[in-house]
């Protein structure tokens, strides 16, 4: 299935409640490929294969890309997994009721990324994506920065 992902991320610093009171997907991916952004990705017990198009409807900005999105099996996810380049990308992801119908989804990464948190919201349109009056708790605005990305995160090299 086709669809045009609009979303904006944001980095948290500090939760001011507790996401164990909001629906929680566990969720790991692998890339395998990033130039065209390739991955495979467990949801709880559901398994996709995603193909990620360039961002930017116009080419000029980073809030959409055109995504695909196929059903796999468990065993044909676990096969592709292991042809991964770079590491396992593991994280659980709260979704947390926002105003106006939409929902944050909110990412708090395992090792080797502990501590780090990301807020991304998806939009039905660029225009709604760029009026968004983020809550007070979110912190920096991430949309565009490469080093927040999952498949940057998977390729990266590792700290410490």
């Amino acid at each position: 299935m086709k669809n045009v992902e609009i979303e904006r991320k944001w980095l948290i610093d500090k939760l001011p409640f507790d996401p164990e009171e909001y629906s929680c997907l566990v969720i790991e991916q692998a890339y395998l490929s990033v130039s065209p952004t390739v991955r495979v990705r467990r949801e709880n017990d559901d398994f996709y294969l995603t193909y990620k198009g360039a961002r930017g409807t116009d080419g000029n900005n980073d809030l959409s890309h055109s995504e695909y999105n196929l059903p796999l099996d468990r065993a044909s996810y676990e096969h592709l997994r292991e042809k991964r380049d770079g590491r396992l990308i593991s994280k659980k992801r709260y979704l947390i009721p926002e105003k106006e119908g939409l929902t944050i989804e909110l990412d708090i990464f395992d090792a080797p990324f502990d501590g780090l948190i990301l807020a991304e919201v998806e939009f039905e349109s660029e225009e709604e994506a760029l009026a968004y009056r983020a809550p007070d708790w979110f912190g920096k605005d991430v949309t565009g920065e490469r080093q927040y990305k999952n498949a940057f995160l998977a390729l990266s090299e590792l700290k410490g």
